[in-house]
């Protein structure tokens, strides 16, 4: 293809410089089916796409004015969810995966994509079989954890590790309530990672508190998705503003917090992490 892969995709640490992501405009946002507790909670309520739309723009701008290029996904009105960019492509090391989306509902999203990296130019790699969505997916350096949730399957995962043979995939469960591995655990630095305990059995909690030092999110900022936090690399992190006190947590850790306010967005189930697809990262 056109440009060099390895200039414009590549990602080998969720913690490195953020240099180049995708997003997609909540212009279509409507919770049709409770998918999750939060959806549960706010289907009557549903989402005021106008409010979502302004924050959206606000989460871009700031994006740009941090020195992120910000890519927008053409949208359609067929899929209410499609502002999840994370979930329909995900990049490992140099090569950028085409999820397979589990819900009939979201269905459809990745086509968009494909489209849009065809037109730029940038190879990408389609499952075969299977069902695998970004969300459960995340790397650190030689390791690739990916969540054993109800979107992502044995199938897709066996495609993986023998697309990538020189990873360690590392297969981690948790409560499918939660939906996504990222709505509960988030690697923000080389040492350290945010994690909601009850999701998880002791043993696998045991298992991450050897690698990092585990910053523990409570059920109330578990709720409003404190786990779910976009790292931009060099200690910067952008969470919510209304998650108080993971913020102090991550302030005390070190890390430099920048308070956006998605609360539209979130209502639906998903916050900073989910709404981003990075491409690139630098370290």
């Amino acid at each position: 293809m056109g440009q060099n892969q390895s200039e414009n995709i590549g990602v080998h640490r969720e913690y490195d410089r953020l240099e180049r992501v995708v997003l997609c405009k909540p212009e279509f946002m409507h919770i049709d089916e409770a998918i999750n507790e939060i959806q549960a909670h706010y289907i009557e309520e549903n989402i005021d796409k106008k409010v979502a739309l302004k924050q959206h723009k606000d989460l871009v701008e700031k994006l740009e004015e941090l020195g992120v290029e910000v890519s927008l996904l053409p949208t359609n009105g067929e899929f209410p969810e499609q502002v999840f960019t994370r979930d329909i492509g995900f990049t490992l090391g140099e090569t950028l995966f085409i999820a397979k989306l589990q819900k009939e509902i979201r269905q459809g999203e990745e086509e968009i994509l494909m489209r849009w990296l065809k037109k730029q130019e940038l190879p990408y790699h389609n499952f075969e079989a299977g069902t695998i969505e970004g969300g459960d997916v995340l790397i650190d350096g030689d390791t690739i954890f990916i969540g054993d949730s109800l979107r992502t399957g044995v199938k897709a995962i066996t495609e993986l590790q023998k697309k990538l043979p020189n990873y360690n995939v590392e297969l981690i469960p948790f409560d499918g309530q939660y939906l996504h591995l990222d709505c509960v655990f988030n690697i923000v630095s080389k040492d350290e990672a945010l994690i909601y305990p009850p999701a998880f059995d002791e043993q696998t909690v045991k298992a991450f508190a050897k690698r990092y030092k585990l910053i523990e999110v409570s059920k109330e900022e578990q709720f409003t998705l404190g786990t779910n936090v976009l790292v931009l690399g060099e200690g910067r992190i952008i969470s919510l503003p209304r998650n108080k006190h993971v913020n102090q947590k991550l302030r005390d850790h070190g890390f430099t917090v920048i308070e956006v306010d998605i609360s539209e967005i979130i209502k639906s189930g998903g916050a900073f992490r989910c709404i981003t697809m990075p491409m690139l990262r630098s370290n």
